[in-house]
Formats: C-alpha cells, structure tokens, sequence
C-alpha cells in the first residue's frame, strides 16, 4: 500500500500552469413545495448559497488538492465574483497570474439552482467571447514566457467562453517544441475547430473523440469504434498520449494510433459527472509530469474521477479520499 501512497507522494515537485476560462459556481440549494400562481413554473425557497471555482479553476484546485504547485492564466476582474474567485483561489494556494484585472469585461458566473439535488437550472453570466481574449495584451507574452520558464507542465482548458484561442494554443506549442522539458496537455472541445497537432496529451470524454475522429453521430445500436477513433485521431492530431473517457465503459489509453490499456470505471455511485474531465486531465497530466508511465497515471486519474462524481455539484478531487481509494485498490494496480 505504500507503493501506492508514494505515487501522490512523486507529484509534490510538480509545476503546472493552467490558462484557461476561468468562473464562478455558483449554487442555490433549495426546495418546491408550491407552483407559481403567475406562471406555470415552480416556487423555490432558496436555503443556502455556495460557491466555488469552475473551468480553468477547477482544474487549478484539483491540481492544488493533490499537492501540485499551481499557477493560473485567465480572466477575472475585482467585481463581486471575482472577488469571491479570487478569495477561492487563494485560500486552496493557486497562485492566480493578474493579466487584465482593471477590465470591465465581468469575471464568468454560472449559478445553477438545485432542488433535492436536481439541477431545476442554469443561469450564466458572460460577455461576448472576443472579449476574453488575453493574448493580444500588451506585454501578455512576455508574462507567459516567464511562467512558462518554470513549469513542468501545461493544461489548456477550453470552456470556449475566449480565452483560449488558435494564437494562444500555437504559442505554447511552439514554446513546448522549442523545450521539450514541459508537456502540453489539452482537453479538446471539437466545436472549437482548434489545430493543436503534436500536443503531450488529449483527454477527450467519449463524444468529444467521436467528433475529433471526424464522427458525427453513431446510431443507437452501433457500436463504438474505439479502435478506428483511436487511429483516426492520431493521424489528424498526432497526440503522444490520448486518453477518452468513456464514462461507465471506463477509460481507454492510445498510443501512436492504437489502444494500450483498457481500464474499467472506477465509480461505484454516480451523483454528478460536473468536473470530472477536470479532474481527469489534472491528475493525469501531474503524474506524467511526475515520471509516472502513462498506464499507471491513467489507474490514478481514473480514481480520482471516481471520487468526484460521487458528490453533487462540481467539486475538485479531496486527497483524502483517493488516499483511501488508493489503499483500498493497491492490490489491483
């Protein structure tokens, strides 16, 4: 069990960037007893409000959560929420990198309204996406030639709200190539039409591949052609390493066009699937990051996401349950 323990234990020295979108979630817990007399719609009596961060965020107090040192690149200004982002953020020891702090462009909110742990909706608070681009800044390059100096590794977080753009993806990339000692790790959002060839690692879920694949849609009773997926990508994108999500069929580790590794699900109650990929792409990129092999980073990451989702709402991976989930499954790594 200690050999297991130690895998945690390798991804202390670690260094990760992450740019991205960065938000707010926000969530109004509450209960319906009662249908509005002004519309068909229910009432909700709001019990508690609770907030946490999302996106990019995410993905940095995942990363945090697990030991990681962690900086990150977005958009967040000194209103309200990103106030409350910032304070967030902070107090899990992210080191937030201020780029455009003095814009008027608002920090991103979602609030969702839960009742009896149903998400009853979503309310997003956003500006028009050309407005969070960050990499036409003045001076922003230089700014991230200076953490990039000093990291081990890059996430790229795409929640398509701006941020991340063509310009910004191909700079770090070719900051990457120019020094190879930091692996680039996206987690690709095929709407977006991004050119991202040659990236350390893709974590794609299992609709995401299919679109990258160049797949539409399957039908009901098709069945999923993993292994034409796998291949497909490789040639398009020529990842080093893809990793898809698979949901309750588990996760599937491509290497050079093929499938390596085949690993079951690790989630015993499913409550919600919110955060999951970040929680994916984080553990797996520190621990390859770390000098761990890909399979075993995988085994990691794929119980890490099995302890997120067995919590409503998003919420980053706790270390105190994959410490437990590690001793409770040393003996099948």
């Amino acid at each position: 069990m200690d050999d297991q323990l130690f895998l945690l234990k390798k991804l202390a020295g670690v260094r990760v960037l992450v740019v991205g979108d960065i938000m707010l979630d926000h969530y109004i817990w509450g209960d319906v007893h009662r249908i509005s007399p002004e519309a068909p719609v229910p009432v909700v009596h709001a019990i508690k409000d609770t907030y946490t961060a999302g996106g990019a965020a995410n993905v940095a107090l995942n990363l945090t959560n697990l030991g990681v040192k962690t900086s990150l690149i977005g958009h967040v200004v000194d209103d309200e929420a990103g106030q409350r982002l910032s304070q967030i953020l902070v107090e899990s020891d992210v080191k937030l990198i201020e780029v455009n702090n003095q814009s008027t462009t608002p920090t991103i909110v979602k609030t969702r309204v839960i009742v009896r742990n149903q998400q009853l909706c979503r309310i997003d608070r956003e500006d028009a996406r050309s407005k969070y681009q960050l990499d036409e800044l003045p001076n922003f390059h230089a700014l991230l030639d200076n953490v990039l100096a000093n990291i081990d590794a890059v996430i790229i977080s795409d929640y398509a709200k701006g941020v991340i753009t063509q310009s910004m993806v191909d700079y770090i990339l070719n900051k990457a190539n120019e020094n190879s000692g930091f692996l680039v790790a996206i987690d690709p959002k095929p709407s977006r039409k991004l050119a991202f060839s040659g990236a350390g690692l893709l974590t794609p879920n299992r609709q995401e591949a299919l679109e990258l694949a160049g797949y539409s849609s399957l039908h009901p009773d098709e069945k999923y052609p993993l292994d034409e997926i796998c291949t497909k990508i490789y040639k398009r994108y020529a990842p080093k390493l893809l990793v898809i999500t698979l949901g309750a069929e588990g996760m599937a580790i491509c290497k050079d066009g093929k499938v390596q590794s085949l690993l079951p699900t690790e989630a015993r109650e499913v409550f919600d699937v919110s955060g999951a990929g970040d929680t994916v792409i984080s553990t797996l990129t520190a621990s390859l990051a770390a000098g761990i092999d890909p399979v075993k980073s995988a085994w990691l990451a794929n119980g890490a996401a099995g302890c997120v989702v067995a919590h409503s709402g998003t919420a980053p991976v706790k270390i105190d349950e994959l410490q437990k989930w590690l001793v409770n499954h040393g003996e099948n790594s």
